[in-house]
C-alpha cells in the first residue's frame, strides 16, 4: 500500500515533529495522550471514551493485524488522529476487514507515523497532556500553530453529548429477571456484552433521558457508562445521577459513570497530569488485599481530598503506582463504580468479577422488595 508524503504534529508548546502520512490527508485537533497497551488498537480508536483526543500509541507496532468489524467498540473510530512508530500496512490476519489505510481513509483518520514516540512520550510525562494538531498541509506551520491555539482545553469540555446514543435500544433476553437501564455516555460494546452474557435484558438509553422515562422501563439496575470530556462540567447528568442515588435501586458505574457518582455523592474531580491509560495499570482490591492488572482510559480522576469530609463512601480500590482512587462504594446503598474497564476490551479478565457483583445486587434487590418484572 502507499504511503503518502510527509505530515507534521505540532504541540500547544510548540513542540515540532515531522513525519510520515498515513490515512486521510487534511488536520486533526485535540488533546494528546498515550496509551501503554501491546495490543487491541483497534479497540482502543473505537472506545468513544477517547472523543477529541490524539492518540499517540507506545508501542513501536501498529497495523499488524488490521482491522475487523467484529471488535470495533463502537459504530466508528473516535479517536480524532493517530501517532505511531511503525505504522503496518500490510497483514495477513484471516480474520481481517482489511489494513489500516483503508479504515482510516474511510473513517476520514489522519495518522502521522515515522514519529520518536519514546521521545514524545517522555515529553507528555514532564509536560504533562496538552491539545496538538496533525496536519498533511506543511505550507505554513504558523497558521497550524494559529489554528491549535485556537483548540479548547479538555478541561471544562462536556463531550459525552457527540457520542451518546441518540434513540434508545434494547438488548438481550426481554423475559430476564434483571432489567438494566443503561445511561449512555459514550458505552463501549463490550461492556454491554458483558451484562448480556450474564443474562441481562438492557435498555441503552441516551445521556439526557428523563429519570421518569428511565423508570418506565422498570429496571432492577441502573448502569452508568464510560464517555469522554469533563465530569465536573456535567452538571445535568449530575443532578440526573443525584436523583437515581436517592433511590434503592443497585447502581454500577465505570470511569466517566464512576466519576459522576463520586460527583454527585459529593466528591470532587480533577484533570490528571497525563492520565492512565493502558491494559498492565496495577489496582489493589482494599477488600480482598489482591492486586489486579487492568485496563484503563481516564484523564480526570476523584479528589483525596473531598474525600476525608465524605462519611457516606469508602474507597474499594487504588492504584498501585500512585495511589489513586480506583473503585467506590456507598456504605448503606447498592452503589458501586470503578476508574478503570473491568470489560477488558483490550486488557485482562482481573476484574470482571464486578459484573457478577451488579448481579448480586440486582438479585438482592428483588428479593428484598419482591420486585417482578
Amino acid at each position: 500500500m502507499h504511503v503518502k508524503g510527509d505530515a507534521v504534529l505540532i504541540l500547544e508548546d510548540g513542540t515540532t515533529l515531522f513525519g510520515k502520512s498515513a490515512g486521510y490527508t487534511g488536520a486533526a485537533v485535540g488533546e494528546i495522550c498515550f496509551n501503554t497497551g501491546m495490543t487491541g488498537y483497534q479497540e482502543i480508536f473505537t472506545d468513544p471514551s477517547y472523543y477529541g483526543q490524539i492518540m499517540v500509541t507506545t508501542n513501536a507496532h501498529i497495523g499488524n493485524y488490521g482491522y475487523s468489524n467484529e471488535e470495533a467498540e463502537s459504530n466508528s473510530i473516535k479517536i480524532a488522529g493517530l501517532v505511531c512508530k511503525d505504522l503496518n500496512l500490510h497483514n495477513s490476519r484471516h480474520a481481517s476487514t482489511g489494513d489500516l489505510q483503508d479504515y482510516f481513509e474511510q473513517q476520514k483518520i489522519v495518522c502521522i507515523h515515522d514519529v520518536d514516540t519514546r521521545a514524545l512520550v517522555r515529553h507528555i510525562r514532564d509536560k504533562g497532556a496538552m491539545n496538538a494538531i496533525i496536519s498533511t498541509d506543511l505550507t505554513s506551520i504558523d497558521s497550524l500553530k494559529s489554528k491549535l491555539a485556537q483548540v479548547p482545553s479538555m478541561e471544562g469540555l462536556e463531550l459525552s453529548s457527540f457520542v451518546s446514543t441518540k434513540t434508545a435500544y434494547t438488548i438481550g433476553d426481554v423475559n430476564s429477571n434483571y432489567r438494566v437501564a443503561v445511561i449512555d455516555f459514550g458505552v463501549k460494546n463490550n461492556i454491554l456484552k458483558c451484562l448480556e452474557k450474564r443474562g441481562v435484558f438492557l435498555k441503552v438509553f441516551p445521556m439526557k433521558t428523563p429519570l421518569d422515562e428511565i423508570k418506565e422501563f422498570n429496571p432492577s439496575g441502573i448502569f452508568l457508562s464510560n464517555g469522554p470530556g469533563d465530569p465536573a462540567i456535567m452538571h445535568d447528568a449530575i443532578n440526573q445521577v443525584k436523583s437515581i442515588l436517592n433511590d434503592t435501586i443497585p447502581v454500577f458505574g465505570i470511569c466517566l459513570g464512576h466519576q459522576l457518582i463520586a460527583l454527585a455523592g459529593g466528591l470532587k474531580t480533577y484533570k490528571m497530569h497525563t492520565g492512565h491509560r493502558g491494559i498492565n495499570h496495577p489496582i489493589i482490591n482494599l477488600a480482598t488485599n489482591k492486586c489486579e492488572v487492568t485496563s484503563q482510559n481516564h484523564g480526570f480522576t476523584i479528589d483525596e481530598e473531598s474525600l476525608h469530609k465524605n462519611t457516606v463512601i469508602q474507597v474499594t480500590h487504588r492504584n498501585l503506582n500512585d495511589n489513586s482512587i480506583e473503585g467506590i462504594k456507598f456504605k448503606n446503598k447498592s452503589i458501586f463504580s470503578v476508574q478503570y474497564h473491568p470489560e477488558s476490551s483490550p486488557g485482562p479478565h482481573d476484574s470482571r468479577y464486578l459484573f457478577d457483583d451488579f448481579i448480586s445486587n440486582m438479585q438482592q434487590y428483588l428479593k428484598t422488595n419482591n420486585v417482578k418484572n
